[in-house]
């Protein structure tokens, strides 16, 4: 992994197409033989909602880090500003859990002492979290946060988005790091 990955995601448009195939595909798909528990169970436009959450709370998260604006400003400016605006062409960014984003970021930054050292603990010896790019210190700080306060959201869910996160941003490397990281703070903090 490099100090410094680029992004790569070409348009938050080609994200939300990516999660709208995503959502075709799971409409299409057979039922599983056993009902999933009631608390994981989620029509297949709230997950998106809240996936949709997760991407704007790393956004916002990284607003954040970069601009130095505060948790209330930022999460004011994306629910007055971001959600259901127009990315292109008359198409919208697509309904999002607007509470789940505001959980998120607000418990980022409530539990940034708690959640830092835990990210801290699943790098490689002698790195520091200020090496990782912003993103990706978003996309940890994030799901960390979901990892130790929702136990609600299921682990491999909270694994799989950010994962899924880390690939539309970046290369594959980065994308395994994100995985094997948020996997062991899972084992640390479930």
């Amino acid at each position: 992994m490099s100090d410094q990955p680029k992004p790569k995601l070409k348009s938050i448009k080609d994200y939300v197409e990516g999660l709208a195939a995503q959502e075709a595909e799971a409409a299409s798909a057979p039922a599983p033989e056993a009902a999933p528990e009631p608390r994981q169970q989620m029509a297949p436009s709230g997950r998106r909602a809240r996936t949709v959450a997760r991407l704007t709370a790393v956004q916002a998260l990284y607003q954040m880090e970069i601009s130095g604006v505060g948790v209330e400003a930022v999460v004011r400016e994306f629910s007055d500003h971001r959600f259901d605006a127009d990315l292109d062409e008359g198409e919208t960014l697509g309904a999002a859990d607007e509470a789940f984003f505001a959980d998120i970021v607000r418990g980022v930054v409530a539990h940034q002492r708690d959640i830092d050292p835990a990210v801290v603990k699943r790098l490689a010896s002698g790195w520091r979290l200020e090496r990782l790019d912003a993103t990706v210190r978003a996309i940890l700080r994030s799901g960390t946060f979901e990892l130790a306060h929702r136990p609600d959201v299921p682990t491999e869910v909270v694994i799989d988005e950010y994962v899924e996160l880390a690939k539309a941003f970046f290369d594959a490397a980065e994308a395994k790091f994100v995985n094997a990281a948020l996997d062991g703070i899972a084992r640390d903090v479930r």
